[in-house]
């Protein structure tokens, strides 16, 4: 039976190595999936430029020119939403809301991203706030942390619906049929943590179509017990620079210390291949994107920092949420969940 083609639009001019890193991420993808078109945006002259000489199926890629891109410096995402109409992320999103494509991948502005799959792409219906996700390949399989970047301020009943988008997720991605979720907390206790702690705590134990486990410390995010962490995105986001940080710091102190002798040299080039693993491990940059969960269409935030290899992933990841049907299963969530999650 013959797949059906599935439309991702990459923005071409989103991040730290666009457009170099986009472009080969997409010609990277193409060769990997031989059932996905994409869809270019940005600079024409600059794409044109990045694909000369490259040898990729002329069918299946395509580019969208537009005339503006959104910086990473840009003072408000939100403004720059409104007033870049034509640049490469907003003309993205907006053709993923017409259906012109079925989602969109992209390392660009990450506030700008979330303003405008929020305002142009659109919620699902029934979703309060649409959460940044981010699966981090730590235990026996990968544990899912949200929010990592969307909501900074949350009410106890945003992260209850987090969880019941997380859990529909988790199960289509990975193919666990009762995830474990837990909420980020400063202890295991039930009383313990701040105000929003104590009270989302409650109300995830009351919900009875989630599989809750009760608080998780920070140390635990990184072993087994926890398949879905949940919190507000100050502390997620928190939570992952830390993690970036420790994972290079621990590459460049064993790196130090394992070339300090010549027994030191010999065992770090016998270490070298672990350590890369461990840093990988630590490194939540790895695993490509961030889904947006809650928005009509698939949107991916790439880190910025994306070259060809973790475009590629992202992309993947954007197909496999396309192709598992995650937002349909949101929607009759949140339906089903109607009027248990507050304003």
């Amino acid at each position: 039976m013959e797949e059906t083609m599935k439309t991702i639009i990459i923005d071409g001019m989103g991040g730290d190595y666009a457009p170099a890193g986009p472009v080969d991420g997409a010609l990277r993808a193409l060769a990997l999936y031989p059932n996905l078109s994409i869809i270019l945006t940005g600079t024409k002259e600059a794409l044109e430029k990045e694909l000369a000489g490259k040898t990729y199926d002329k069918a299946r890629l395509t580019i969208r020119e537009t005339s503006e891109v959104i910086e990473n410096e840009e003072e408000s995402p939100v403004e720059a939403i409104r007033k870049k109409k034509d640049s490469s992320m907003v003309v993205g999103l907006d053709m993923v809301k017409k259906g012109e494509a079925d989602g969109i991948v992209s390392a660009g502005n990450t506030g700008a991203l979330l303003a405008g799959a929020t305002f142009v792409t659109g919620r699902i219906k029934g979703v309060v706030r649409p959460a940044l996700t981010l699966a981090l390949p730590m235990g026996k399989r990968p544990t899912l942390l949200l929010d990592v970047g969307a909501n900074m301020d949350c009410k106890p009943a945003f992260l209850v619906q987090f969880a019941r988008m997380a859990d529909v997720y988790y199960r289509n991605l990975y193919g666990v049929k009762n995830p474990r979720i837990g909420l980020l907390n400063v202890g295991v206790e039930e009383h313990k943590g701040n105000a929003l702690s104590k009270e989302a705590f409650q109300l995830l134990k009351e919900a009875k179509d989630l599989n809750f486990v009760g608080n998780c410390e920070a140390r635990e995010v990184f072993g087994d017990d926890f398949d879905v962490v949940v919190t507000d995105a100050f502390a997620g986001n928190v939570l992952i620079k830390a993690m970036e940080g420790l994972g290079s710091v621990i590459k460049q102190k064993l790196s130090e210390n394992l070339h300090k002798s010549l027994r030191g040299k010999i065992g770090g080039l016998l270490a070298k291949p672990a350590i890369y693993e461990l840093k990988g491990s630590l490194d939540p940059n790895s695993v490509g994107g961030c889904p947006l969960l809650g928005i009509k269409g698939a949107v991916i935030k790439a880190h910025g920092n994306s070259k060809g290899e973790a475009f590629a992933s992202a992309i993947g990841q954007c197909l496999k949420f396309i192709e598992t049907g995650v937002n349909d299963e949101i929607k009759e969530r949140m339906a089903q969940a109607k009027g248990t999650d507050a304003e």
